[in-house]
């Protein structure tokens, strides 16, 4: 004869199976909510070798994340020509948010120059934030006959080809910022690229070349010491760093800016969730002083965008640095 729904043993089934799905609750929840990520380390992804600024400010930002997460953010350099490498590691990846990628300036770069990358940087990856920003800097040697962004333009003008522009490599950040100098001034120069920093700095010193636009970041000591000269910086503003060095646009190019900027990147289809707490975890990082007076030292602006910001930008930098591709014929690669 079946047992009644009240009887005390189908009582006591029903409160055993209730009991039980009760304590699996938890670690159903638990498994679903943003707050059990990360429970494993994490993977930080860099397309430069060692000791630059981008590894810089992405082994300081990774040291506060391991901090405050609990788990650690493990850097790992994997440099290659226009950081294809590293770059398809992350495409590849599962999205989890245990795979991120330094991304940045560099990456929009990538985009625009290439004719074919085995990725899409705007489909394959999700904008996470932005971490640190140095802008370009217009630079002369320390016996240069130029004291004045205004002295060069008009030395260009009355010599049209004569002016010669260094940079670190032809289709780098620092070229491109270059041929969208020439551009906008409406300057004839010859841009002479370099494969290495110290190469570029040497020629600078000696007078081989009359200017060369480089990082805020490698320089800005030698700047400060008087080992090079500042005419000018690509920026909206003046950098605090160095506060009597004028603006390009104050020095009669108006509306110029070229800055290199690094960030984080996740596979495409990582949940929403998971790129909301990165992003957290990455703006407390950024807003902490001591890492703000570090980055400051090195020529390096601390800056978190939202991830909507920081796609935004990459939208932004990839259709600028096309654009001046096309202008000054540069062959795609």
């Amino acid at each position: 004869m079946p047992v009644p729904w009240f009887s005390g043993r189908s009582i006591l089934k029903r409160l055993l199976v209730w009991g039980f799905l009760l304590g699996l609750w938890p670690c159903v929840a638990g498994a679903a909510s943003p707050t059990a990520f990360p429970s494993k380390s994490i993977r930080f992804i860099l397309q430069h070798a060692p000791g630059g600024y981008g590894d810089i400010t992405a082994r300081l930002i990774a040291r506060k994340m391991s901090d405050s997460m609990g788990q650690q953010v493990v850097v790992d350099n994997r440099p290659s020509a226009g950081a294809i490498v590293a770059a398809n590691i992350v495409a590849k990846s599962e999205a989890d948010g245990y795979t991120m990628l330094l991304t940045g300036s560099g990456t929009a770069v990538s985009a625009s120059l290439f004719k074919a990358l085995p990725y899409d940087v705007l489909k394959d990856f999700a904008q996470v934030s932005t971490m640190g920003f140095t802008e370009i800097v217009v630079l002369t040697g320390p016996e240069a006959k130029f004291n004045s962004l205004v002295e060069m333009l008009a030395f260009a003008r009355q010599n049209p080809g004569k002016l010669n522009i260094g940079c670190n490599n032809m289709g780098s950040t620092q070229h491109l910022a270059a041929e969208l100098f020439k551009s906008m001034a409406g300057i004839d120069a010859q841009i002479v690229p370099f494969k290495s920093f110290s190469g570029l700095l040497t020629a600078l010193r000696s007078g081989e070349i009359h200017v060369a636009f480089e990082y805020v970041a490698p320089v800005v000591q030698l700047i400060k010491s008087n080992a090079i000269k500042a005419l000018a910086i690509g920026a909206q503003e003046r950098f605090g760093g160095l506060p009597n060095v004028p603006t390009v646009a104050e020095g009669g190019v108006p509306g110029y800016q070229a800055s290199s900027w690094n960030g984080v990147s996740v596979p495409a289809k990582t949940p929403r969730a998971v790129i909301d707490r990165l992003y957290r975890e990455i703006a407390a990082a950024v807003a902490q002083p001591d890492l703000q007076q570090r980055l400051r030292e090195l020529g390096i602006e601390p800056r978190a965008y939202t991830p909507e910001q920081t796609r935004e930008l990459m939208v932004s930098d990839i259709a600028k640095w096309t654009a001046v591709i096309e202008r000054a014929n540069i062959p795609r690669q």
